[in-house]
């Protein structure tokens, strides 16, 4: 059991190379089962109901809202709730896929189902597909999807081959990304869409598509009708894209620190041997914070945590803190945690980074 003491421990991962590890035996198995003598891997569906209830009441409240003020300009303020309401939305699609809400598959798919692909038509196959790519390699360029090179690059090698407007996103990427953000939601559904119509795409069989395809229509279907139905045309047009400019900017917000500038298995001769342990501390960053950053960031600012134990409830994850951090601390693993603007800074740095060898060519 961890002492008291750690969790007053707080490291920033240094500026060298990890440590020797040993080749025999596992880093991860005994803290694995330090996690469950706590019984920290039990589910918590009453907390997530509650949770989930919550969400759909807040809903519920803006469109009432909606209808109640009618077709007046006034109800654009109405798209910051829902934007955060949509994220609640999003965290709880993102629970169900790694089965933290229930160990009922069906369940557990019909809970992702309703918040991915209804309230916020986005594909759960597609998402599920990419996401467990990267909690397998997380910061590996050539497995992670989430690092490989599209508007954004993160490493040099990535950013030399450039051309065009890519060119241009990349030299000055750090500045544009929030920026970029404002189309994350809209970018998440076109992905998924294009999945479901591909012939490689997750949808395994003939069923999971019309499933996908027939939840996605609704969701469509259901918003376009909900804000034409309140609003004039052109309200309707200004609300769904304030609303989903700021759904991407909090789903960046949420995402973006995570693993951008940490460690790469990539770049060391043995990262492909590393264990798990080390595979998934050494890749994440930690946010810290209290109830307000927990709740904002869906329990993802214990991304360590998270990526170490995929199926831990979300309100379990600050509790396995203080015991990841001791055994880290132990085996001499840098645990890498920052507060909450330095995590955008040290992210937004390291795409600056990235970026420079253009920008050089550019005035040079």
């Amino acid at each position: 059991m961890p002492q008291p003491a750690a969790t007053a421990l707080a490291s920033r991962a240094p500026d060298r190379p990890p440590r020797p590890h040993p080749r025999t035996g596992s880093e991860f198995t005994p803290l694995l089962r330090t996690i469950k003598e706590q019984g920290l891997l039990a589910h918590r569906p009453g907390w997530y109901a509650r949770d989930i209830a919550a969400g759909l009441l807040g809903i519920a409240a803006v469109i009432t809202a909606l209808a109640l003020i009618g077709p007046s300009w006034w109800t654009l303020l109405l798209a910051l709730p829902l934007a955060l309401l949509s994220a609640r939305a999003a965290f709880i699609g993102h629970d169900a896929g790694h089965a933290q809400i229930s160990g009922n598959r069906r369940l557990g798919r019909a809970v992702q189902l309703v918040h991915a692909n209804l309230l916020l038509g986005m594909s759960r196959e597609w998402w599920n597909d990419k996401h467990n790519r990267h909690h397998a390699h997380p910061n590996h360029l050539d497995k992670d999807p989430d690092v490989a090179a599209d508007v954004l690059v993160f490493a040099a090698h990535q950013a030399a081959t450039r051309t065009g407007l890519r060119r241009f996103l990349t030299r000055h990427q750090a500045w544009l990304f929030f920026p970029l953000t404002t189309l994350e939601a809209i970018a998440l559904k076109v992905y998924g869409v294009q999945a479901l119509f591909s012939r490689t795409g997750p949808c395994r069989t003939r069923h999971e598509r019309l499933v996908e395809g027939a939840l996605l229509l609704a969701h469509l279907a259901g918003y376009a009708t909900l804000l034409l139905s309140l609003l004039t045309p052109l309200q309707a047009l200004v609300f769904a894209l304030l609303h989903q400019m700021l759904l991407g900017v909090h789903l960046g917000l949420a995402f973006a620190p995570n693993h951008k500038g940490m460690d790469r298995p990539d770049a060391h001769p043995d990262g492909d041997s590393w264990g798990h342990l080390r595979r998934q501390v050494l890749t994440s960053r930690n946010i810290r914070g209290g109830v307000v950053t927990d709740w904002f960031l869906g329990g993802l600012n214990y991304q360590i945590e998270h990526h170490l134990f995929p199926s831990m409830p979300r309100p379990h994850l600050r509790l396995a803190r203080p015991a990841v951090r001791a055994h880290c601390r132990a085996l001499g693993l840098p645990y890498t945690e920052t507060g909450f603007v330095d995590s955008y800074r040290q992210a937004l740095g390291h795409l600056h980074e990235v970026g420079a060898p253009l920008r050089a060519g550019e005035t040079a």
